[in-house]
């Protein structure tokens, strides 16, 4: 089975389309974006109500800034950049002003990872995840797929409070056939007894994939979409650890401070398990987003060898 057997679509587009159809049913929402809003698609928003959309440009801590005042006021404020920009860039304002106060603010980002491809090392936000993780107050949803953003970005106004919600650029696989987003909650994609492979993002298809081809050597692999990363389904990662004794988790994010971090820490405090982690380990470069992906070991081989080293862990 290969990635090229799924249907793909944008999730940026499905987040532009879902705030256009949200602004009607919202008077309140509102949309901010820093003069990249063709590239995220709000400008679909933008052209159905031009008196709730502002273009600030490249000013990210002004952005948040307004953006909190907006929360205060009662209104619904949607944040919208490239993740490398709407994370790092406005950290000060984010964690002070929206997080602290715990404001109603979401933080909609396009771009993220290392599917920024040919835009190069600065443009990749790899920390963006261990950043947003650090805040308390702030839900962090990193959707599988465009069926899963829609979801979750509806999920996200209408819940109160701040939510950073991680999309990508190119078309990835489409891997539901309805919008069943539950905040919190991992998703069963698939049962197995040797070992559970806990995905988010684009690499959750990575581990549809690895778990296909693990099945033709015997190998059957539990496969969890965390679409959530916090607050964290703890109940389901202990239930897994428990049925499979194995977890290897996969994402397109720096080791450290992402999916994997927040997995471990809960076993580390419930129940020790052997545990295998496929995550970038450096800063990539420029280049087509598929060689990036294979040459920094974020693909389905990645996994699959990382299951067969954490089987092998298991006493």
């Amino acid at each position: 089975m290969s990635t090229k057997e799924f249907k793909t679509a944008e999730t940026r587009i499905a987040s532009g389309e879902v705030l256009a159809e949200l602004g009607e049913i919202y008077p309140n929402l509102v949309v901010l974006g820093g003069d990249l809003n063709k590239s995220t698609q709000v400008t679909k928003f933008a052209d159905l109500y031009p008196e709730r959309f502002f273009d600030f440009g490249p000013a990210e801590q002004n952005i948040v800034s307004v953006a909190a005042g907006l929360a205060s006021s009662g209104m619904i404020p949607i944040v919208s950049t490239f993740a490398v920009f709407g994370s790092s860039r406005p950290y000060d304002q984010i964690r002070v002003g929206v997080s602290q106060s715990n404001l109603n603010v979401k933080i909609i980002v396009t771009h993220a990872g290392l599917l920024t491809g040919e835009d190069g090392i600065s443009a990749q936000s790899i920390e963006d995840i261990a950043i947003m993780n650090a805040l308390p107050n702030f839900n962090v949803v990193v959707p599988s797929d465009s069926v899963e953003t829609r979801s979750a970005i509806k999920t996200s106004i209408a819940t109160d409070g701040p939510f950073y919600i991680r999309l990508s650029r190119p078309p990835t696989p489409i891997l539901h056939s309805k919008e069943d987003f539950k905040l919190g909650k991992g998703e069963l994609m698939k049962e197995g007894e040797d070992a559970t492979i806990i995905a988010c993002g684009i690499m959750v298809s990575e581990a549809i994939v690895a778990a296909e081809s693990l099945s033709a050597k015997g190998i059957n692999c539990r496969i969890i979409n965390m679409s959530t990363i916090k607050p964290i389904d703890a109940s389901i990662i202990i239930e897994s650890a428990r049925k499979t004794g194995a977890i290897v988790t996969a994402e397109e994010h720096y080791i450290n401070g992402g999916l994997g971090s927040a997995v471990g820490l809960i076993l580390g405090n419930n129940i020790p398990t052997p545990t295998e982690n496929v995550a970038l380990t450096q800063y990539a470069e420029s280049g087509p987003p598929n060689e990036l992906l294979k040459k920094y070991k974020l693909s389905s081989f990645a996994i699959e060898s990382a299951v067969e080293k954490v089987i092998s862990r298991k006493s």
